[in-house]
């Protein structure tokens, strides 16, 4: 394993952290949106902190930019505010389940297609075994 996929395996892990404990923040303040609010806050802050220590990219390089690509900072924050709002409702298992069969489809057909850039790695029928095994995998893992 590089440190590459350690790094990976970290992130995996905070996912399910970050969604009880913003979970939680939402419930304790009494609002889901002030505790996103507050973590994007800390997330933003966090990475300039990064951006400064290894080097800022010039500000104009934004305008160069495709624009499409700044889509992302919604689909965080729509995550972000979902699973603030829904996980105390349905639980955070069946949030975080959710989640991940959604990941494991969206980046089936990211691959298949190459779509934003990525690298393209067609969905061959042992592939779509191994994604259907996971996705089984998740569900019973849940259902447990």
């Amino acid at each position: 394993m590089t440190h590459h996929h350690l790094i990976m395996l970290i992130a995996g892990i905070g996912v399910p952290i970050l969604a009880a404990m913003n979970s939680r923040l939402g419930v304790s303040l009494g609002s889901p949106a002030t505790a996103a609010t507050v973590f994007f806050l800390i997330a933003g802050l966090s990475a300039l902190s990064v951006a400064l220590f290894t080097g800022v990219a010039p500000l104009s390089k934004l305008v160069d930019v495709p624009k499409h690509l700044f889509l992302g900072g919604v689909l965080i924050a729509f995550y972000l505010l979902s699973i603030t709002w829904i996980a105390p409702i349905i639980g955070l298992g069946n949030a975080v389940f959710l989640v991940l069969i959604g990941q494991l489809c969206a980046a089936a057909v990211i691959d298949q297609f190459g779509l934003f850039g990525a690298i393209q790695k067609p969905v061959s029928l042992t592939r779509a075994g191994g994604l259907a095994l996971m996705a089984m995998g998740v569900f019973l893992a849940q259902r447990g």
